[in-house]
């Protein structure tokens, strides 16, 4: 057994603009987790985000959107993981992921940033040995083109894939706030 998660933080961009983008597959599924458990975001300056708690059966955990942008996320997550003394192994970063395909989902500890600006400040303020759920986007083929393709709105199959890939993660949260990740891993990584 890992230790039971306590922070999840989802990664997006704030604003309107940005809501229905790849780059926000973060934000979408602490949305869901909201809105399966009756959570409701708070405006936190202290923690230079949107922040609420859920409770599932006896675990409770916090939920985070910092809206600091993507490439600050870090600053976010480390504040709310000082202020409540959460250890980065309790931390779970949900983000959009280019090297999967759409669809997936992936649970994994620790591991490079991958070029992923938001993990990149994650790692600058918490390290690398938090917890990730990996949701694929899959990638455009060209690495010119992917600041343009994770800012913009997935086709609409694309994004049914991604809001699959989305539920299906969140069916396994209550193992991932019970501290069992493998068994959640094993469902989740399942075919």
């Amino acid at each position: 057994m890992a230790e039971p998660i306590r922070l999840i933080v989802g990664l997006g961009n704030p604003g309107i603009q940005y809501d229905k983008t790849r780059h926000n597959a973060g934000f979408w599924f602490v949305d869901e987790l909201a809105r399966r458990y009756n959570g409701q975001f708070l405006n936190e300056k202290r923690f230079s985000g949107e922040a609420s708690r859920i409770n599932i059966g006896s675990e409770s955990a916090w939920l985070l959107k910092p809206m600091t942008f993507m490439n600050r996320s870090g600053l976010s997550a480390r504040q709310l993981a000082d202020f409540y003394r959460i250890p980065v192994q309790q931390i779970l970063v949900a983000h959009d992921e280019l090297d999967l395909p759409v669809g997936d989902a992936r649970l994994k500890q620790a591991g490079g940033h991958g070029g992923h600006n938001g993990l990149r400040d994650l790692h600058a303020h918490l390290g690398a040995d938090y917890w990730r759920l990996r949701l694929g986007i899959a990638h455009p083929g060209d690495r010119n083109k992917v600041v343009d393709y994770v800012l913009s709105p997935p086709t609409r199959d694309e994004e049914i894939g991604i809001r699959l890939a989305v539920d299906k993660a969140a069916d396994q949260i209550a193992l991932v706030l019970a501290g069992d990740l493998q068994k959640a891993m094993n469902e989740l990584h399942r075919k």
